[in-house]
C-alpha cells in the first residue's frame, strides 16, 4: 500500500469515529510529561492509536499514544496525547503519520509542544519558551522521497515556519497572564542519548536556545501542507557546558509535569482567543 493510502485510511476511519471534525478546530501535540494538557478537554471522546488503522503506536512509557476530541475554552480542538520519535526507530515519514493525518482531516492549526533542555543561560528551567525558529540536525526530513503535489510543493520555503499571528498571540496572552515565557531557537537531534558538554558548546555556537528530540519533523511536514504552527517548548532543566548535571527521564518528566500548569493556563488562554485570528 502506498504511503499516501495509510494516511488517506488512518483519516477514513478518525472521521468515521468522529462523526464530523468543525472547521476552525486546532490539533496539538502533546510533549513528554505534558499530557496533563488534555485534562483541559471537555466533551472528550478518545480514540487509541492502537485502533486506528496504520498509525503507529509510540514505544515512549510517558506518552499516552490516544487521539482525543473536544473543546477547550469554546474552541474544538483534535488533540495528539503522545507523538513519535526517530529514536524509536520510526523513519521521517513514520514519525509524521499523524500531521499528514491531520491535513488530511482539514486541519489548519496546529499548536505543539514538547520538553527540552534550555541551552541559554539566560533562560528559567520551568518556563515555557516559544519557539521562533528551529534548526533541523537529524540528517533526515519527512519530506524525502517523491512528492505528494496535493499536500504541498517539492522545495517548500521555510523561511516562516511559525506563523508570526499565532506567535504574537501567545506574547499577548503571557503577558496578560503574567507567565514568563522565553523566546528562542529550538533544535532537534536524533537522541535518545543526551547531549555531552561538547556538543552542548556546539549547538550554543550554532544558535539554538532549547534542544529536544522531537518538533522539527512534525513542524517541517506541517508546514509542507500549508498549516499554521505555534510551538512551545517547556524548559525542564538547564544544559550548562562548563557544570553539566544529569537529566534523567524521571526528572525531565516531573519538571515537564510541574511546570504544566503554567502551560496549561497559556494555552487555554491562546485557545480562547484564537479564532479571531485564524477565521
Amino acid at each position: 500500500m502506498q504511503y499516501r493510502e495509510k494516511i488517506q485510511y488512518s483519516a477514513a476511519y478518525i472521521q468515521e469515529k468522529l462523526d464530523k471534525i468543525q472547521a476552525g478546530t486546532v490539533a496539538l501535540i502533546t510533549g513528554t510529561g505534558l499530557g496533563g494538557l488534555t485534562e483541559a478537554i471537555q466533551s472528550p471522546c478518545s480514540i487509541p492509536y492502537a485502533t486506528i488503522p496504520h498509525f503507529p503506536v509510540s514505544t515512549v512509557k510517558s506518552h499516552a499514544g490516544e487521539l482525543i476530541h473536544g473543546t477547550i475554552e469554546g474552541t474544538p480542538v483534535l488533540a495528539l496525547n503522545g507523538r513519535f520519535h526517530l529514536y524509536e526507530g520510526f523513519t521521517a515519514q513514520e514519525a509524521t503519520h499523524s500531521i499528514r493525518v491531520l491535513g488530511e482531516l482539514g486541519i489548519k492549526t496546529l499548536i505543539l509542544t514538547n520538553a527540552a533542555g534550555a541551552l541559554n543561560p539566560s533562560f528559567a528551567t520551568g518556563a515555557p519558551m516559544l519557539i521562533e525558529d528551529h534548526i533541523n540536525l537529524t540528517g533526515t526530513t519527512p519530506l524525502r522521497g517523491d512528492n505528494n503535489d496535493s499536500w504541498g510543493e517539492r522545495f517548500p520555503d521555510m523561511c516562516m515556519v511559525y506563523d508570526e499571528k499565532l506567535r504574537k498571540l501567545a506574547i499577548e496572552e503571557a503577558l496578560e497572564l503574567g507567565i514568563r515565557l522565553e523566546r528562542g531557537v529550538y533544535m532537534q537531534v536524533m537522541g535518545p542519548n543526551m547531549e555531552t558538554p561538547a556538543e552542548t558548546r556546539m549547538y550554543k555556537t550554532m544558535g539554538a536556545d532549547a534542544i529536544g528530540m522531537s518538533t522539527c519533523m512534525e513542524a517541517i511536514a506541517a508546514h509542507h501542507m500549508g498549516i499554521r504552527i505555534m510551538g512551545i517548548s517547556c524548559l525542564t532543566n538547564k544544559n550548562l557546558p562548563d557544570c553539566m548535571k544529569e537529566a534523567p527521564l524521571e526528572q525531565v518528566i516531573a519538571q515537564a509535569q510541574q511546570s504544566s500548569a503554567a502551560m496549561t493556563k497559556l494555552i487555554r488562554s491562546i485557545l480562547k482567543e484564537i479564532a479571531q485570528i485564524t477565521d
